[in-house]
């Protein structure tokens, strides 16, 4: 049970639910409430946005600001999003992504575009959340009787690449960005065509995209046990480990950061399957 702390209006309320304040959201929920009332969880269908001393401002302005209905739609595609991902969102999206929807909306009807220049890297390293943000740009379309264009998914792609991950500081727009800059450096390194549809390029995808996950998130390998699989890599691989190491290279130009020589030798690893495998 909820109990309520503060009836906002007729379709929000906050609540507590176990020591835990939280926005309620839903039609009709604060219609004729009153403050210490109880309502049960299962008679509205709501959203909850748990609340902080640090965004509750924020939210309440939110609330003031955008209609209801981007908040129903916002909570349609989190549910879809977790559903075709088969993960849990952080739920900050809930916010992030209604203002986001809102301001979208504002823009289409205002002559607004704003071109996304990573459109390419999030279609292409992000199809699963590319896939469900087409979906959601169809839903908005429905809903709004607009023509959103489809490159308004990347950027929804991005609310939903940021709300998997634990650290909320990790920003999908830079690491589209370093994942783009890594594989253009390698694929014109290697100077032949590369079989996109191949496992191993899909592999190698895959690999870059958790090593700029783990690169903001701090959580990259050190040298402990890299240095011999390193030496193996150069006695057997010395063109991957090359390109493994213009790589790294760049990284430290870029981003004034020296990735480790076990990183290196995973990626030569991937890039060696790359060069063999070429068309």
């Amino acid at each position: 049970m909820l109990t309520i702390k503060k009836v906002l209006n007729s379709s929000v309320v906050l609540a507590e639910k176990e020591g835990s304040e939280m926005i309620v959201l839903g039609k009709g929920i604060g219609f004729s409430r009153k403050k210490e009332e109880l309502i049960d969880e299962n008679d509205v269908d709501k959203i909850f946005i748990p609340m902080s001393e640090s965004k509750n401002e924020y939210i309440l302005e939110l609330i003031d600001d955008i209609p209801l209905a981007f908040f129903e739609l916002a909570k349609r595609i989190v549910a879809l999003a977790e559903k075709k991902l088969n993960t849990d969102l952080n739920n900050n999206i809930f916010l992030t992504l209604t203002d986001h929807l809102h301001f979208a909306l504002d823009r289409y009807q205002k002559g607004i575009n704003i071109a996304n220049r990573l459109y390419w890297e999030i279609k292409n390293y992000y199809p699963k959340e590319y896939a469900v943000s087409m979906q959601a740009v169809e839903l908005i379309n429905q809903r709004f009787d607009v023509s959103l264009p489809q490159e308004e998914a990347a950027n929804i792609a991005f609310h939903l690449i940021n709300a998997q991950s634990e650290d909320n500081s990790t920003d999908s727009l830079a690491t589209a960005k370093m994942i783009g800059g890594i594989v253009n450096m390698v694929k014109y390194s290697i100077q032949t065509k590369i079989d996109e549809d191949s496992v191993h390029y899909l592999r190698f995808i895959t690999h870059v995209k958790y090593f700029a996950e783990r690169f903001y998130t701090g959580k990259l390998m050190d040298e402990e046990d890299g240095s011999e699989l390193y030496k193996q890599m150069w006695a057997l691989y010395p063109s991957a480990m090359d390109i493994g190491v213009k790589v790294q290279d760049y990284l430290s130009k870029m981003y004034n950061k020296t990735i480790s020589e076990e990183e290196v030798a995973y990626l030569g690893v991937h890039i060696n399957r790359l060069m063999n495998k070429s068309t």
